[in-house]
């Protein structure tokens, strides 16, 4: 191994520390207390080394929010692999997308709450973000026709669950009928019944 991929490697090595280590206090404690010094703290690195891998807070947020669209893709993925038809895919992706928001509220918070540079619908879009994008409306196709536009509705209605259950705004035991709503809004675009114009 050459010293540069060593380097590299290392380099690879502090930076999943540095992660790892957000990740557990902001599940632990909750953003607020993930700084740059408690993260140097804690993996007994000066900050200055922080600082040559992020540039801030909000760049270890987005790549903690990276790993998050790596997991909730798999997740997905899986779901749909495990349903036992098209809508079965829907409801399956569905509860898995709130269980995984509710399960682990602080690497949520990183993907969809906390400001980051991560961008989505443009061309600069990072491949983890599209991929979990994509996994969506996999399936959500079979039933529709402007597939992006009932992707997006579909995400943003579980985003939409997610954070009201979190918050305690709306009942947990609900849950699976507010569910069984949605995946029957997504099945009934595809016969156009969903549009404002029929």
């Amino acid at each position: 191994m050459s010293i540069a991929e060593r380097k590299g490697r290392q380099r690879a090595e502090r930076e999943s520390r540095i992660i790892a280590a957000a990740r557990v206090i902001a599940e632990r404690e909750g953003w607020n207390a993930v700084t740059i010094r408690r993260l140097a703290e804690e993996i007994e690195y000066s900050q200055p080394v922080l600082y040559s891998h992020f540039e801030n807070r909000d760049a270890i947020v987005a790549a903690v929010a990276v790993e998050g669209f790596q997991e909730i893709t798999v997740a997905f993925l899986e779901a749909a692999r495990g349903s036992t038809g098209q809508q079965n895919a829907v409801e399956k992706v569905a509860m898995v997308y709130l269980d995984f928001a509710l399960r682990r509220p602080a690497l949520y918070q990183a993907m969809f709450i906390l400001p980051t540079d991560l961008r989505f619908a443009e061309a600069e879009t990072r491949p983890e973000l599209r991929a979990a994008f994509d996994a969506l409306a996999t399936v959500v196709t079979p039933f529709c026709v402007d597939v992006d536009v009932v992707t997006e509705t579909f995400w943003a209605a579980l985003h939409g669950l997610a954070e009201l259950e979190r918050s305690g705004r709306i009942r947990p035991s609900a849950r699976v009928e507010r569910i069984m709503l949605v995946v029957r809004a997504v099945v009934a675009s595809q016969n156009g019944s969903l549009d404002p114009g029929s």
